[in-house]
């Protein structure tokens, strides 16, 4: 599959040149934002943790086998890319024992920067958002064109696509997917039963995005539609007075799209015809997912970049600072930018 047709049209235009991302971790960093005051007592060790070139599951292994503890007994907020730069929180149950020693985890790619006690284990999906640093190398665009862009960005958002890395190489998780929800069963192996479900629902979701991003109708809320907040998981039905909502304006208030599962969408109108012709597009997929147990949820259309600035270090070189929900893939805000293209495959001058 390429990845036009896992994600979907770009909003704002053509790519205005090319550029390399991650040619070194520092090119790509992460900072989790976790707004809960840790109490400093407690069964469970907050681990406040710096990875490099590591995925977040291999750092939970090592610091597991370090503490002498399960790698059930480990928890985290969410998972960070494995190329890249990566701050992010940890927990450990540790019921009556001492803090262990965890230095045996720590290497050039893990460094514990920071533990604390607290009463509770985290949770999936605890963290509010995460603070990203972008370095674009090699860049071939003009600076001029690159601002507009931005400033436009900033304005109005970006389409809110799952980005390609939940996919595989070469869509090869949703190929996986189909393959499974052809025979109706499903892996043995939680952790890969979660990562195909995760990527049918994102594949479909992508599929609805691509539509309202083709028709212009991602950034408007239609009656019928189903209507979220920023940083809210609940939603409301709109109807002619949400539509007019001045907090759809100041990029508060969302249309949203589908994650597929079990039971009905309480949307209506034009917005819930499109998702029951992607849905019948993918008959097999929907009913798999429904007969996984997933949960119908929803996920909001347009993706608010929180506190964008940027600056060029060098002329071929881009430097984003932004903020974004959890859950949301910085690369789709640098796909509405340029190609990104691996490292050593541009050959084209710098232009600004």
């Amino acid at each position: 599959m390429t990845e036009l047709e896992l994600l979907g049209p770009r909003a704002s235009g053509e790519a205005l040149g090319s550029a390399v991302l991650k040619a070194v971790a520092e090119d790509f960093q992460v900072d989790e934002v976790l707004d809960i005051p840790l109490s400093g007592q407690g069964e469970h060790l907050w681990l406040w943790v710096e990875k490099r070139d590591l995925n977040t599951e291999e750092a939970a292994r090592r610091l597991a086998r370090a503490a002498g503890v399960p790698v059930r007994a480990i928890s985290y907020a969410g998972l960070k890319d494995r190329q890249a730069l990566t701050r992010q929180w940890f927990s450990l149950h540790l019921p009556g024992k001492a803090d262990p020693d965890l230095t045996r985890a720590e290497d050039e790619t893990l460094r514990v920067l920071k533990q604390v006690r607290h009463s509770r284990k985290l949770q999936r999906g605890a963290h509010s958002a995460n603070g990203f640093t972008l370095r674009l190398t090699s860049l071939t665009a003009e600076h001029l064109a690159l601002d507009a862009r931005l400033e436009q960005l900033k304005a109005q958002g970006v389409p809110n696509y799952f980005g390609a890395q939940r996919f595989g190489h070469a869509g090869g998780n949703v190929h996986d997917a189909q393959d499974w929800a052809a025979r109706q069963a499903l892996p043995e192996q939680r952790n890969v039963r979660s990562r195909l479900l995760s990527a049918g629902r994102s594949y479909l979701f992508n599929q609805v995005l691509a539509a309202r991003v083709a028709d212009g109708s991602w950034q408007h809320a239609q009656v019928g539609d189903l209507l979220a907040f920023t940083d809210s998981r609940s939603f409301f039905a709109a109807g002619e007075a949400e539509c007019s909502d001045p907090r759809l304006a100041i990029l508060d208030l969302h249309p949203t799209g589908p994650l597929w599962g079990e039971g009905e969408a309480p949307g209506s109108g034009s917005p819930q015809a499109l998702e029951n012709t992607v849905g019948a597009r993918h008959p097999q997929l929907c009913q798999w997912l429904a007969r996984a147990g997933m949960a119908h949820e929803r996920r909001i259309l347009r993706l608010p970049i929180g506190r964008l600035t940027w600056h060029y270090p060098e002329p071929d070189i881009l430097q984003l600072e932004f903020v974004l929900p959890a859950g949301c893939f910085a690369t789709v805000v640098v796909r509405e930018l340029v190609d990104l293209v691996p490292a050593g495959q541009t050959d084209s001058p710098c232009v600004f």
